[in-house]
């Protein structure tokens, strides 16, 4: 059954095991094959049947106690009031992929469409307006993705921002005022900070007078008033998400603060408002209010730097997206025009000026200009552009003025897909995450076991006041623990790494090939079109001589080859037509084409068999070479393509064609031998011509005379043997052999095949991409193992602490605040050292 890649934005999530839930939801839903969850990112990546209904996948996600994000438009249509009903035009636009809701006005004449971003578009809308025989009054804004994310962020900073700054300002005053409460026999260190601020008790006495007059009484119920807010309102989002993990049976980090925070805040309100019980059993009436407070302004903290932190993550992405002007110069009706880019359509006359960034994909069909492309292939230097060559939206024109006709617009541009591309990648999990998944799963039913042990235990065992010792206990181990930790170490560095990718002119198809990547011990490359330019031009034509003289003159020769390779893909077949035009020779039609991969071609021309092919297939097959066997054999040596010209079975002659070696080529390969790969040339050309371009860049294992379906099991047979194969490739004869390897790098110079085929693809065909992939590659995952690493530790030995496993030996219980501190650093720190990788520099 057909499937499809679908990816959908997650709101609520709060921890790794938010994202374990709904992914564990997803996986189980009708239609999903596999699904993967980012907390990171907050995107499900789904792979679904054909058929599978959205609206069907984002109720599973309600369902979890989740949601989708969604925006909402609104547009008028024009005659929607003497329509006979919107029941009809609501259904055409209800059945559109990722329209979650659609609510149709006649009296406004307005519609309002609640979708999923990314999945529908505006002229997907349009044209179900369309199919009703109805019109749009104006065409609908497209959806601003980066404005739109930008806001979304600026808003959860700024609320975030606004929820810290009230529990930050509450946990300061309720430390105050906690002061004249303090007794000198103060349980396990829980007043530490207090305790601190009593140096300057003085200095307070002198600023708050009325604190250390009042009776103990009002200070109780004064910093119960002042807690409540922060617990509602700051801390409110916990227990929100506490109690809708419990109605659909589910625990995570909104769980264990929660319970943590709501622990000590009903023991301290307990104390306040019943003090009695607590003087009946012989105890204080300690209350922890500034503990509340404290930790929900510890944690706040921590996720608003956290979620700026995020933001930077994906940092790369956002600068691609934002390289796509808002408006362009559109040739209409003969005079230039300013328009929406939304409203550019294939076909149309894009006027560029000096400074402008091209607004889509084109082919110049006037003028002549430099284009930067650096944002884009991270090539520094400008590209000339002259009629006939292409235009990619997103770069910027430089120094003259442009005419160019549209070729693709939207989603369809180059842009668009490197975005699309990098955004999947970043969506797909490594397969080192697969552990923390695990721990996430469970988390925290074991941490909440813990606590209620530890509880237990100290009840039982613990000094007096017992109560209070086990509930300090409990409330710590609760608040210390950290799956977020967890959940950001794979994720933040994935998104880093793929996105210094795109910088770089790299990119990488998702976290499992990110990891692969650093394991290659051989990198194997293509000649033509990979090691050389893939643009060869033919040097020589040598017609077959008989006793009588030229069995045909060259530039018949030149005739039959140029009309069988007319047909033909291959970069030596474009050559010769080449040749053939540039040398105003004509050449007939061929008919019954049939190409011969690694042998070459043969067709019918003027009622012979014509065939295109190779010196080492003339001689497989015994023909006789005559004359022109010696010249070939020269030409081999001196690194240039002999190609032999047969009709009805009789040599003709041969034409010989050289490829240039790309510039970079030798530099490329000596760096990816100095960081340890052996590396190796596979060429469908004879020894001599491909041990030539071999030395020149320094290769010493060739394999030569290879077709193309043999590259495949070479590559087969060294993966049999233990090695981890990368195979470099440009071409249609490629893409078997991209697929086999570990790790298959396509030249974005390429055909489409091969980059669809390959792992990880180069978009300027540069060479030394490789090793700055395999660099980043090992970069990245080293940054991931520390993340990993921290994370574990941070747990293994955090929580045992906080449960008082250093009590006996050191007397101490750590206090809940500087468990809340401790837990908001555990994710701050992985994310800041995930953002270390937007320092990446390749070595060569």
């Amino acid at each position: 059954m057909d499937e499809t890649r679908l990816t959908l934005p997650i709101e609520g999530m709060s921890c790794a095991a938010c994202a374990a839930t709904v992914q564990k939801r997803l996986s189980d839903a009708s239609g999903v094959t596999e699904a993967s969850v980012n907390y990171a990112t907050a995107k499900a990546t789904l792979m679904v049947h054909l058929g599978t209904r959205l609206s069907d996948l984002v109720q599973v996600v309600r369902d979890a106690g989740y949601d989708c994000g969604s925006a909402s438009v609104t547009f008028s249509v024009v005659g929607l009031h003497y329509a006979p009903g919107v029941a009809a035009l609501e259904k055409a636009i209800a059945s559109l992929s990722g329209v979650l809701s659609v609510v149709a006005n006649q009296a406004t004449e307005s519609v309002t469409v609640s979708y999923v971003p990314g999945f529908v578009s505006t002229r997907d809308l349009e044209a179900a307006v369309e199919s009703q025989g109805l019109t749009v009054q104006e065409p609908i804004a497209e959806d601003d993705v980066v404005q739109r994310e930008r806001s979304r962020r600026r808003r959860e900073v700024l609320l975030l921002s606004a929820k810290f700054l009230l529990a930050a300002t509450v946990a300061a005053a309720t430390m105050i005022m906690s002061m004249p409460l303090m007794g000198e026999d103060v349980v396990g260190g829980t007043h530490l900070l207090s305790r601190a601020m009593m140096r300057f008790e003085s200095l307070f006495r002198g600023w708050v007078p009325y604190v250390f007059e009042a009776t103990p009484s009002h200070l109780r119920w004064s910093m119960l008033g002042l807690t409540v807010p922060v617990l509602l309102w700051s801390g409110g989002q916990f227990f929100k998400g506490a109690i809708s993990g419990f109605k659909h049976r589910t625990a995570d980090m909104n769980t264990l603060i929660a319970l943590g925070t709501g622990a000590a805040f009903l023991y301290s309100a307990v104390a306040t408002a019943l003090p009695s019980l607590f003087e009946r059993a012989g105890l204080q009436a300690d209350v922890y209010f500034e503990v509340v407070s404290s930790i929900i302004a510890l944690i706040l903290l921590g996720r608003l730097l956290e979620a700026r932190a995020k933001g930077q993550t994906s940092e790369a992405i956002q600068k691609l997206i934002a390289l796509r002007p808002k408006t362009a110069t559109v040739m209409r009706q003969g005079s230039p025009q300013e328009i929406e880019i939304d409203l550019i359509v294939v076909g149309d006359q894009v006027v560029m000026k000096p400074g402008e960034t091209v607004p889509v994909d084109g082919v110049v069909s006037e003028g002549e200009s430099n284009v930067d492309e650096a944002m884009l292939t991270g090539e520094p230097m400008p590209v000339s552009k002259s009629v006939g060559d292409t235009m990619v939206g997103g770069t910027v024109n430089l120094s003259g003025s442009l005419l160019f006709k549209v070729t693709a617009v939207g989603k369809d541009t180059a842009l668009a897909q490197i975005v699309r591309f990098v955004e999947e990648a970043q969506g797909n999990r490594a397969p080192v995450q697969r552990l923390a998944d695990r721990v996430a799963g469970v988390f925290v039913p074991v941490v909440i076991a813990i606590a209620v042990g530890a509880f237990v235990t100290w009840f039982i065992v613990g000094p007096s006041p017992t109560i209070v010792f086990s509930t300090i206990a409990m409330v710590t181990v609760l608040i210390i623990a950290c799956p977020c930790a967890l959940g950001l170490a794979t994720p933040t560095a994935i998104m880093v790494g793929t996105g210094k990718g795109a910088e770089h002119g790299i990119l990488i198809r998702g976290g499992e090939i990110l990891e692969r990547v650093q394991k290659v011990d051989t990198v194997i490359f293509d000649k033509t079109g990979t090691v050389t330019e893939g643009t060869p031009s033919v040097t020589h034509v040598l017609a077959m001589k008989s006793d009588e003289g030229n069995v045909v003159s060259p530039p018949q020769l030149l005739a039959m080859a140029a009309a069988v390779e007319s047909r033909s893909e291959h970069p030596f077949a474009n050559a010769i037509v080449a040749a053939a035009g540039a040398r105003a020779i004509n050449f007939p039609e061929v008919t019954r084409f049939v190409a011969m991969p690694g042998r070459g071609a043969r067709g019918q021309v003027d009622g012979r068999i014509v065939e295109v092919i190779s010196l080492r297939h003339a001689r497989e097959r015994g023909m006789d070479l005559g004359n022109i066997g010696e010249a070939a054999d020269g030409h081999a040596k001196e690194g240039r393509t002999p190609i032999v010209v047969v009709a009805d079975d009789k040599v003709q002659g041969l034409v010989a064609v050289t490829d240039q070696i790309k510039d970079g080529a030798a530099a490329a390969i000596k760096a990816i031998k100095a960081i340890g790969k052996d590396v190796t040339m596979l060429s469908g050309d004879s020894e001599a011509a491909a041990a030539l371009v071999a030395g020149k860049v320094g290769i010493k294992n060739v394999i030569a005379e290879v077709e193309p379906r043999q590259k495949a099991a070479i590559i087969k047979k060294l993966q049999e043997e233990g090695h981890v194969v990368a195979m470099v490739g440009d071409g249609l004869n490629d893409a078997p052999a991209l697929a086999q390897a570990d790790v298959g790098f396509a030249l974005g110079t390429g055909t489409d095949i091969a980059i669809e085929a390959s792992d990880v693809t180069l978009i300027r065909g540069d060479l030394s991409g490789v090793s700055t992939a395999i660099e980043l590659s090992t970069r990245t995952m080293k940054t991931i193992r520390t993340n990993l690493f921290f994370a574990f530790i941070y747990n293994v030995v955090g929580i045992p602490i906080a449960a008082g496993a250093l009590y006996p030996i050191t007397g101490l219980l750590l206090s809940p605040i500087f468990a809340s501190g401790a837990m908001a650093l555990s994710s701050l720190s992985v994310v800041g050292n995930s953002l270390r990788l937007r320092n990446f520099k390749p070595t060569s």
